[in-house]
């Protein structure tokens, strides 16, 4: 019953996800200094969205997503990315606090690192919403809930579907050193798969060309690979390009779209995406931080609020298409 009217009160919030987009919410800004968003008035509630975003395709999905509900919900947003640095992430919390926000809202690719840090939030009585990454800390670091989806989960159904379609040994891509939510799919794979799966730690999203280099030299050094999933869009391509070069017939699928992902999709070169609506990781935790203030809501149940996972292939890919076109998907 918990899960029941957990999912009923996320549909009803999902609900008034229908507005139109912030023409501006994809395009990049300087991970040196956080972002004033004033989108509406009549709110004096300020909340603070302190990622590990590296400003890429995926990111800029998020970023949308928390500014249209800045937008709806009359709140200042203050998103603050990291640029996959842990230490940063820490810096722009402790920043966040001394600015008094009244929420706070923050991805945990590296729980040690931010702890200390958001005991700092707790104690100076800052409600706490983890997302995207953290669905197995966000008790442990005085959270309300979490938003994003089950790493483990997630990978364990990639790694099912390559078993089902026949694949024997499997390349799992990781992008982010020390990022655990990218351990976690990877070791979901493995069990879901459950036969030979493989990681590569790569360069990543700052270096794309060398980690195009490095997924081709693997595969040219080991035929036997004959699937291969990317954790992140931007390296899917970058390993697209790596599977032609290395003459390597594995199939390839990633976690997470973007518009480039969804072509490779309908072209066949990217089997399917793992998608975790990455929108509502930036949506759903401004509308759960604006109701705690105002309404004392909290959502969930001690369950984090999951997002997916869900699958995007062939046989749904136009409907998502023009979707991740607009930057919502």
């Amino acid at each position: 019953m918990k899960r029941l009217a957990t999912l009923a009160a996320l549909a009803l919030v999902v609900a008034a996800c229908g507005s139109s987009s912030d023409d501006n919410a994809g395009d990049n800004a300087s991970d040196d200094s956080s972002e004033d968003v004033q989108l509406t008035q009549g709110s004096d509630l300020t909340i603070a969205m302190v990622t590990h975003s590296d400003e890429g395709s995926f990111w800029s999905v998020v970023k949308k997503g928390a500014e249209q509900a800045a937008k709806d919900e009359g709140v200042k947003l203050v998103w603050s990315p990291s640029n996959n640095d842990p230490e940063k992430e820490a810096q722009l919390i402790d920043a966040a606090i001394s600015q008094k926000v009244d929420g706070l809202a923050v991805s945990v690719p590296n729980p040690d690192a931010i702890k200390a840090a958001l005991q700092k939030a707790k104690d100076a009585n800052i409600p706490i919403i983890t997302l995207n990454s953290g669905a197995d800390q966000f008790k442990a670091l005085g959270a309300i809930t979490h938003v994003g989806q089950d790493e483990a989960i997630a990978g364990q159904a990639a790694g099912a579907r390559f078993k089902d379609e026949g694949a024997k040994k499997v390349l799992c891509i990781i992008h982010e050193q020390g990022n655990v939510g990218l351990n976690q799919r990877c070791d979901g794979v493995k069990q879901g798969f459950g036969g030979d799966v493989q990681n590569l730690q790569v360069k990543g999203t700052a270096d794309v060309a060398t980690t195009q280099t490095e997924i081709k030299s693997k595969l040219q050094a080991d035929k036997s690979f004959d699937a291969v999933i990317a954790l992140n869009p931007d390296i899917a391509n970058a390993a697209a390009t790596a599977v032609k070069g290395a003459s390597s017939e594995a199939k390839l699928a990633t976690f997470d779209l973007n518009p480039d992902v969804t072509k490779r999709i309908k072209d066949g070169s990217i089997q399917f995406a793992v998608d975790q609506q990455q929108y509502l990781q930036g949506y759903l935790p401004i509308v759960f931080l604006k109701l705690f203030k105002t309404n004392a809501n909290t959502v969930g149940g001690g369950q984090p609020v999951l997002t997916g996972p869900g699958f995007v292939d062939q046989s749904n890919v136009d409907t998502v298409e023009k979707l991740a076109g607009e930057g919502t998907r």
